[in-house]
This record gives C-alpha cells, structure tokens and sequence, in this order.
C-alpha cells in the first residue's frame, strides 16, 4: 500500500463562520459509531391557535397548556387540589415519526399549523467527558426543542437538518423530547405560503442521538480538484480543538495523510490523487470508503471524486462533455397515502425509475432540498443531480431577514450535500418574476453559493418571454449562472395546439448550456383517448405532447439537458378537478402507485437514442 504523509499544515484558516455567519455552529456530518435512532412511534397534541407557546394578547402561556413540561400528568391529576391540564402528551395518540402528518390521520391531511411531539427515551451511562447532541434531518417548518422541560432550542427552515447539544439537559432515564412543529407558512417564510405542492407538515425526516468525545470532528470534506488533487478540511469542536493531529485515509487508494489542527480547530489536506483513482461517472459511480479520524473520534463516509465545469456551452464531467438525460422528481414516496418517508428502499424505488426505467443519468430534485438518503442513494446508483432550495415563485423581496434566511438554508444544504459526487449543480431559485429586486436577491445568493462551494455549476429555473412564435429569456440574472435552464409548457397551458409547437423558435444565449428544467402535461393513468386528437388529461395526449416537445427541444444548438415534470404524480391541494385530480398534480410519468403512462416510454426511447 502506498502511504502519503502530509506534512504538518500552517496555513491560515477560515473563520469558524464564514459568508456572513452561515456555517451553522454544529453539523455533525458523516457516519458515526455513537447514534440512537429515535424513530418510531411518538405520541402527539393538536395546537392550532398555539396556546402551549402563547396565551391571549401574546402573554406567557398558561402551565395548564405548556406542553413542553416535564410532568407525569396522570400523577398531578391524582393529588388533591384545584389544579388541572388540558394536555398530557404520555396518554395522547401517536403516529410513526419521521413522517408527515398529513398522511397520518384523515383529520390531519389539511392540518396547518402547531402540533406538540413527545418521545421518550433512555440513554446508557455517560463516559467522562462525553457530549450529546440532538441531529434533526428535517422539522417542516418551525420547531421548538425541548428536553425535559428545558428549551434546548429552535429552527426554522423545513428541509435542512440541525443539531442542538443536549449534554446538560439528559438524565439517564425517562428522558422526555418534546418537539413543537408549526408547519404554518407567511410572507417572511422561504418557502411562502402558496405553492404547487404539498407543504407536509411534522417532523418528516430521522431524529438521532448522537454521542461524542469532548473534543470532536464536527466536520470533514474531500472532494477532486481539477489539477488533480485531493484537498479537504477536517472541522473539530470542542476544547482542545486546537493542535490537534487529523487523518484521512482511503485504503483502497492506498492514501493516508495527516495534519494538524489551527487555533480555529481546522485542518486541511492537499494531495495528489493517485493514477488507481476512478472517477466517478454515471456509468460507474465509484465509491470510497474514507475514514477521518482525530483522538479517540473518527466519522466514515462512502464518497465519490470528479469534476465538474462548463466551457462555452458544454457541460464537462471529469473534462468530457456530457447530456442531462433526467427528470425533476418532488420528495414523495410511490403509494397511495404519500407521508413524505424517505427510506432507502422508498428512495431507490424513485430513483431506479430514472436510471433503469428511463435510461436516465440525471435528476433535478426540486423543489427544496431533499433528503440525505436521496442523495446518496444517487450517489450510488449514479444519477448527477440538481439541488435547490425553495425560493420559489415570490417571497418577500426587499426584506433583508428573508434574504439572510434563504441564505441560511443553501448554507445549510450547502454543508450537508458538498461530499456527495452525484451533486454538480445548486439551484437558487424557481419561476420568480423578473424585477430588479428579485434579481438582487438571487444574485446575493449565487455569491453565497460561489464562496462557501466554488466546485459546483450555479443554475435557477427561469421563466421565458414569448414573443408570436419566439421564444427568449430576457432575465438579468443570466450574468449570475453557469447554466441556464428554462421552466417551458407551451401546448398545455395557453392557446397552443400541438402542431403549433413545430413553429416556435428559441432565440436564446448560446454562450451558455441550456437545460429544460421543466416541461410536461397532466394525464390520468388509464384514461384513454384513442381519437386523431386525444384530448388532454388522456396518456395519448400527454405522449404526444412528450413527442413534440421533444422535437421542438431538440433544435436548440445548446442544449444539454432534460428534467421533464415530473416522475411521479404527486399531491397539491392547488389541483382539484374532481374526476381527474383530486388533489394531485397528474404530469407524472408513473402515477402516485407507480403505474406507467404512455409518455414514460416515449422519454424512455428519447434517451436510449445516442446523444
């Protein structure tokens, strides 16, 4: 085996919170010995006027509602005297977590608003010097935290993880977690309160213990450089996170290098990638085993290494032009009562019909940050992969505290995705309105983007400008991305027949790579329309419109990518016509169950073609 020693490091580093302070001050990344799942069944309690955090005229809640105290209820009804509660979350009913809790209970599917989560649990007996954290993956969209009737405190954001140290607050049995989740959302919140999808309200992604040593590594990455160098950072935390002696090893590359912590706590590696490196590809997404390891704490992660550019109006893979034969995909698992419950299986599930069943080599993950397991399982299986957080529509331009928001949620991706080879572009935004504030709010999140991840291409869904039979984009925001990427659906919305689309001409940039981000057309699986002319709402109709949207598509000298809406048929209380929706957005391929239109297989013969 060959072994690289790297010499002790004395570079300057970055502050512990950079770009503004988005570096959250915990991420607890990668994989870890030390970790108690706390899914499964826990007991909840309806909020709606959110009477456990405020009372009438915005006064204390009363102790009678405060369901985040620590008490045995049925024990203090028992006692003699005049007090009484109007909660007891250890005799309320329960529901599986994570998951939604929209799919949970009839009652709740239009629920919007507060719900009191409570799970117990016991720990074994602490180590000397250990600490313990909270690690929620998501919380949609505000959560209040609670351990034993101590607030350990809030986030808001609905699909990025977070992580409060708890090591004060725990005792070693009869812990109790009481979460507060308001799923409610406004003006000031990303997203806004419309949409296009189902804003699931719970805690919809896993909640873990995690324990560690007092000194810890909070964080580590590595990832290829285009000059063919392996350069990373490892994060500690704690109080003798200073000096501190960091490896990384990768034994199947034969790779182990060490360097030492600065006074921030950080150690950073540079070194040559060896010539036994296969880079990863959708066509063989190789995986290593990586260790880092600092003390007695050590975190392993499975990881992939290219590199990703544009030049001119290619898109180049590991230097190599590439397609995006893909389709956007909303963060729903195949079934009839979706609960937003991302397991591995559910997430191969979804993604195994894009690689084995379309041919695909891409997926736009839309319309938020999905979940981990998404990502890995991308990872691999092998799909390249758009991200994006949900600035979606219009949110509250000119606003300062929301911009800081979105901010913090790509940072919060940003932190958690960068390990991941399958991921190659970050979008900043969907379908927003041009307007010169608009335009500086994405353009301040780009610049977010480019300094906390620069290996990464930088996109946004744009809509288009139509002029008779042309087609533009006349978006100022362009000088800001990588890639540009058009929202069209001319032939289902609008006047336009499908002959028409023959006639439309795209007078686009050709400076830059286009992506289709979006196209599509509703059908209902197994509805039928044999005719000349299938109306829509038909397969016959939404495969025809596949076949000439493709073809008009296909004559812009540009493009590089496909992500059609949508895989899957998914909800949106927006949708609801009563015989062909009824609550759900029908421009899947497959239906919710996973049933597979007529257009599933015009897309799927489109990318078996050769480029």
């Amino acid at each position: 085996m060959i072994t690289r020693l790297l010499a002790l490091l004395a570079l300057v580093a970055a502050p512990a919170f950079a770009a503004d302070n988005l570096r959250p001050p915990l991420l607890l990344t990668g994989q870890r010995a030390d970790v108690q799942d706390l899914s499964g069944r826990w007991t909840y309690s309806k909020d709606y006027y959110r009477t456990g955090l405020t009372d009438i005229n915005g006064w204390v809640a009363k102790s009678r509602m405060q369901r985040h105290r620590d008490l045995d209820i049925a024990a203090e009804e028992a006692k003699p005297g005049t007090a009484f509660f109007e909660f007891d979350l250890d005799r309320g009913p329960a529901m599986q977590i994570p998951g939604a809790w929209n799919s949970a209970e009839p009652e709740l599917r239009y629920y919007n608003g507060l719900i009191w989560f409570q799970r117990r649990f016991d720990i074994p007996a602490p180590k000397a010097g250990e600490r313990s954290f909270l690690r929620f993956e998501a919380v949609n969209y505000r959560a209040y935290v609670y351990v034993n009737g101590k607030e350990v405190g809030r986030h808001e954001g609905g699909f990025t993880p977070f992580v409060l140290e708890v090591t004060d607050a725990l005792r070693a049995q009869g812990n109790r977690l009481v979460v507060g989740v308001d799923s409610k959302h406004d003006a000031q919140s990303i997203p806004g309160e419309i949409t296009d999808w189902d804003l699931y309200g719970g805690i919809t992604r896993p909640v873990k213990l995690i324990r560690t040593p007092a000194t810890f590594i909070d964080d580590a990455t590595l990832r290829l450089t285009d000059a063919g160098r392996l350069v990373g950072s490892v994060q500690l935390n704690g109080a003798q996170a200073a000096g501190q002696p960091v490896n990384v090893q990768i034994n199947a590359l034969g790779i182990k290098a060490q360097a030492t912590t600065d006074a921030n706590g950080e150690a950073r590696f540079d070194v040559a990638a060896p010539a036994t490196l296969k880079r990863w590809t959708p066509e063989a997404p190789q995986l290593y085993a990586v260790r880092f390891a600092s003390g007695t704490d050590a975190i392993d992660d499975r990881m992939g290494f290219r590199t990703i550019a544009v030049k001119g109006s290619e898109i180049l893979l590991n230097g190599k032009p590439v397609m995006l034969r893909g389709v956007s995909i909303h963060e729903e698992e195949l079934g009839a009562n979706p609960a937003r419950r991302l397991t591995d299986s559910a997430a191969r599930a979804l993604l195994s019909e894009v690689k084995q069943g379309l041919n695909g080599n891409y997926v736009r993950l839309s319309h938020y940050p999905h979940s981990e397991t998404m990502l890995r399982a991308a990872d691999e299986l092998g799909l390249l992969v758009w991200s994006e957080i949900p600035v979606y529509w219009t949110v509250d331009w000119d606003n300062p505290a929301v911009l800081l928001k979105a901010k913090r949620q790509q940072a919060e991706t940003i932190y958690r995705d960068r390990n991941r080879a399958a991921l190659v572009m970050w979008s900043v935004g969907n379908e927003t309105p041009v307007a010169d504030n608009r335009t500086r709010f994405h353009a301040a999140l780009a610049a977010t983007v480019r300094e906390l991840d620069p290996s990464r291409l930088i996109s946004a869904a744009l809509l288009v400008k139509r002029d008779g039979d042309t087609i533009q984009i006349a978006d100022p925001l362009l000088a800001h991305l990588d890639v540009m990427a058009v929202n069209t659906y001319a032939g289902w919305y609008g006047d336009d027949k499908l002959e028409d689309l023959a006639r439309l001409k795209w007078a686009l940039p050709t400076d830059k790579p286009l992506i289709a981000s979006e196209f599509g057309a509703d059908a209902l699986a197994g509805h039928h329309d044999g005719s000349a002319a299938p109306k829509k709402w038909s397969e016959e109709f939404q495969a025809a419109y596949y076949r000439e949207t493709l073809a008009m598509l296909a004559r812009i000298p540009n493009l590089r990518g496909l992500s059609p809406w949508v895989l899957k048929d998914f909800r949106s209380p927006r949708r609801e016509h009563p015989v062909f929706q009824n609550g759900w957005n029908r421009k899947g391929l497959v239906s919710e169950t996973g049933q597979r239109k007529q257009a599933f297989d015009v897309l799927a013969e489109h990318y078996r073609r050769p480029n």
